[in-house]
C-alpha cells in the first residue's frame, strides 16, 4: 500500500476560491470583512507569514490593515493600538503575529483582544466556549487539521485518534473538536505527549495519528497500522548539505517510511501549514457576517 498524499496546499486553494465568492457575494450588500495585522519588530519568520496572510486577503478580498511596530514598542502602546481596533467598525478580526518581543506580555497582549474579533481563537473567551460546545471562532492550526481530514472523506465519527502534543495551540484543541457530539465529530481521542510511555502501544491502534511534538522522526513506521491516517503538524529543520540554505524542512513523522504503510498522509512542507492561513480567513470572514446580522 502507498499512502494517498494529502495537498493541503491544494484543500487551501479551493477553500480561497470559495471565501472569494462569498466576500464577493459580501462586498455587494455593503459589507467588506477586515482584518488588522500587528507586528512588533523584525523576525524574518514573523515577516513572511504576516505578507503570505495580507496576500491572502488581497487574494480573497478581504481588507487588510497592516500594523508593523518597531522592536521596542511598550506594552502601552501596543494595548493601546488593539484597543483602537477593537473599536474600529472596519475590523473584524485582529491578529497579533506571534512570538513578542521578550520585553511584552504575550497573555495580557491576548486578553485584551475583544473576543468577538479574535479570529486566531486564542481568547479564554473562545476557548472556553469551544469547551462547552458553544459557537466559537476555533484556533486555525486544528481547524485546518480538521478541514484536511473532511474534504479527504476520512471518517472522524467513531475514529480511535490518537495526537501526540498537548499544546494551547493545537494538541488541547484538536482533542476537545474531535469530541464534540454537537459537530458530529465523535471520535475516541488519546491525547500522547514527549512524557507518554510506550507511545507506540498507543499509535498501533490508531484510525487517525496527529502528530504535534515538534521533534522529527517521533513516528516510524513500525507505530502505525497499516491503513492509519497520518497528519503531520510537525515542522523542523534538519540539516541537509544538498540544499543551498543548509537545511530542509520535515514533520514530526518518517514521511517516506509511513507513506507505504498509511492510506493518507500529509507532506512537510504543504501539508497543514497551508490551512492554517485559510482558516483565519474563514474566521474573519464569519466575524464579518456576525458583525452584519447575517450569521448567529
Amino acid at each position: 500500500m502507498t499512502a494517498q498524499i494529502i495537498d493541503g496546499k491544494q484543500v487551501a486553494a479551493d477553500m480561497r476560491a470559495e471565501f472569494r465568492e462569498e466576500v464577493a457575494k459580501l462586498r455587494k450588500k455593503g459589507i467588506v470583512p477586515g482584518l488588522a495585522v500587528i507586528l512588533v519588530g523584525e523576525d524574518p519568520a514573523s515577516i513572511s507569514y504576516v505578507t503570505s496572510k495580507e496576500r491572502d486577503c488581497e487574494d480573497t478580498g478581504i481588507y487588510s490593515d497592516d500594523n508593523r511596530l518597531p522592536t521596542d514598542t511598550t506594552q502601552k502602546e501596543l494595548i493601546a493600538l488593539i484597543e483602537e481596533k477593537n473599536n474600529d467598525p472596519k475590523i473584524n478580526g485582529i491578529l497579533v503575529q506571534l512570538p513578542l518581543p521578550k520585553h511584552l506580555n504575550e497573555a495580557e497582549v491576548l486578553l485584551a483582544i475583544d473576543p468577538a474579533k479574535d479570529v486566531d481563537g486564542f481568547h479564554p473567551v473562545n476557548t472556553g466556549k469551544m469547551m462547552i460546545g458553544e459557537k466559537a471562532f476555533l484556533p486555525c492550526t486544528p481547524h485546518g487539521v480538521i478541514q484536511l481530514l473532511i474534504r479527504n472523506n476520512v471518517t472522524i465519527e467513531g475514529a480511535d485518534v490518537v495526537i501526540i502534543g498537548r499544546s494551547n495551540l493545537v494538541g488541547k484543541p484538536l482533542a476537545n473538536m474531535l469530541i464534540q457530539k454537537n459537530t458530529n465529530a465523535n471520535a475516541t481521542v488519546t491525547v500522547c505527549h514527549t512524557r507518554t510511555k510506550k507511545l507506540a502501544s498507543h499509535t498501533k491502534r490508531a484510525d487517525i495519528i496527529v502528530a504535534a511534538v515538534g521533534r522529527a522522526n517521533t513516528v516510524t513506521a513500525d507505530m502505525v497500522k497499516d491503513g492509519a491516517v497520518v497528519i503531520d503538524v510537525g515542522v523542523n529543520r534538519v540539516e541537509d548539505a544538498t540544499k543551498k540554505r543548509g537545511y530542509r524542512l520535515v514533520g514530526d513523522v518518517d514521511f517516506e517510511a509511513i507513506k507505504e504503510k498509511a492510506s493518507l498522509i500529509t507532506p512537510v512542507p504543504g501539508g497543514v501549514g497551508p490551512m492554517t492561513r485559510t482558516m483565519l480567513l474563514y474566521n474573519t470572514i464569519e466575524s464579518a457576517k456576525i458583525a452584519a446580522g447575517l450569521s448567529s
